[in-house]
């Protein structure tokens, strides 16, 4: 999406649990073999006490008082997860504006899967732009992996997933040029979906009345090997590849920093950001295409983190603003990536 005109974030916020879980006591508890710990490639996971709204209530606080922001001017909430939120036919987006004082917000969730993160940040800017006097858009992401429902370790193909949420501000940014607009600038969104891979996660299986009716646990590798057996790897391959391509250059070229150089000729973008997802999944998924954009070096976060569910895009926001890793006129490319499949990039810089 070509934005009008850049947009600020301020307070980006990662808030993670106090507990982690090791991939040396998860092999001991026999949850996962060394090699799958191996490929994965974190040093651990975060397992919260918290339920995942509460979380999000965490980072929303932490997000809103970084930034300086009143609850009260926040317009729009957005809330993204992908796993259960602790209630049946409820909305967890309205308990986050309730316990943060959003009063005057609309609270909207967004079920984009693990791209939902980004997928609200991109909702988000387009409601600030049609409606100038919205204030400020709160957007906050939450997810909890527990047992005995969810095999954190083993569950999925080279990927561990850690518990954990985040949360950021997204407003226009004031002008005239005075003062300190925002902890990072948004300059381009780029969405791009492969819906004819959808049954990478349905694989053969029958519609259910109810969740985890063909089971007590989420096996999400069951539904991708019914699609590889129908499908086979190339169709996956092929489309994940083409999508994530289209992605990038579509962003760039929004952002005016085709193939990574400014028209000037300069190289500003920094930093190429990828998802939380295994060391292995990273290498042979992503790696061969974003380690040659722009000559950017190729960031691979999440090693203690895990993969955060919807909040895999804005935890990369928030550590990029944490770390100083940006001065003005560098730029990061941030990549999400959900079931769908979808595919976002956040082309953000430095102020």
């Amino acid at each position: 999406m070509r934005l009008p005109r850049p947009l600020g974030i301020s307070g980006p916020s990662l808030w993670l649990p106090p507990d982690r879980q090791s991939g040396a006591e998860a092999v001991a508890r026999g949850l996962v073999d060394a090699e799958t710990v191996d490929e994965l490639g974190y040093t651990g996971l975060p397992v919260a006490g918290l339920a995942p709204p509460e979380m999000a209530v965490e980072a929303g606080r932490e997000a809103l008082s970084a930034a300086g922001v009143d609850p009260g001017a926040v317009g729009l909430l957005l809330h993204a997860w992908i796993h259960y939120q602790g209630h049946d036919l409820w909305s967890p987006a309205h308990f986050v504006a309730d316990r943060l004082g959003a009063d005057g917000a609309v609270p909207l969730g967004v079920q984009q899967v693990c791209n939902g993160g980004a997928a609200a940040v991109e909702l988000a800017a387009s409601r600030l732009f049609v409606e100038p006097g919205l204030g400020h858009a709160l957007v906050t992401t939450a997810d909890a992996f527990p047992e005995p429902g969810f095999d954190r370790w083993s569950g999925d193909y080279g990927i561990g997933y850690g518990d954990g949420a985040t949360a950021l501000v997204l407003h226009h940014l004031p002008e005239g040029g005075g003062g300190r607009p925002a902890d990072l600038v948004l300059h381009a969104i780029a969405t791009v979906a492969a819906p004819r891979l959808e049954r990478m996660h349905r694989g053969d299986d029958p519609f259910g009345p109810a969740a985890r009716s063909l089971g007590p646990k989420i096996d999400i590798r069951r539904t991708k090997k019914a699609f590889l057996r129908a499908e086979g790897m190339e169709a996956f391959t092929e489309a994940s590849t083409a999508s994530l391509r289209a992605a990038v250059e579509a962003c760039l070229t929004d952002a005016g920093l085709s193939g990574g150089r400014s028209a000037g000729g300069d190289k500003p973008l920094r930093y190429v950001v990828a998802p939380r997802l295994g060391r292995k999944t990273v290498d042979l998924a992503y790696a061969p295409l974003l380690s040659g954009v722009g000559g950017a070096e190729l960031l691979r976060p999440g090693a203690d983190t895990g993969h955060l569910g919807a909040g895999d895009a804005a935890a990369s926001l928030a550590e990029l603003h944490a770390r100083r890793m940006l001065g003005p006129g560098e730029y990061a490319l941030v990549v999400s990536a959900g079931a769908g499949f979808t595919w976002s990039c956040l082309l953000v810089g430095g102020v």
